[in-house]
């Protein structure tokens, strides 16, 4: 049984809420599947058409690269925001209050 990201996608997501990073990663890097099947499917495409081509097929062709096109575009743009946020929620948990910032509340009178 392969065990790719689909598989570890769901168990992840479906086991503990403490895993929502992990579950994060795993989204970005199906994500990253999805982007490449899409440029292999819009390059398939091409081919296909520039063997047969008819002006049909070209405009079949040109509106299915155009609608793959935007997929793709979009979800580049959600994996690099999803990314961007997994790193700063990392760098705000790593730099938490350091003992140095550490200042005792002050009593008055002492």
């Amino acid at each position: 049984m392969p065990s790719g990201p689909p598989p570890r996608f769901a168990t992840t997501g479906l086991r503990r809420r403490s895993l929502i990073g992990e579950f994060n990663k795993l989204r970005l890097s199906l994500g990253r599947f999805l982007v490449l099947g899409l440029e292999f499917q819009l390059a398939g495409d091409v081919l296909r058409t520039a063997v047969a081509a008819s002006f049909t097929e070209i405009g079949q062709m040109a509106a299915i690269a155009a609608i793959r096109t935007i997929l793709n575009f979009f979800l580049t743009r959600e994996i690099e925001q999803e990314r961007a946020e997994i790193e700063r929620d990392q760098k705000e948990l790593c730099s938490g209050p350091q003992p140095a910032d550490f200042r005792p509340p002050r009593v008055a009178g002492v």
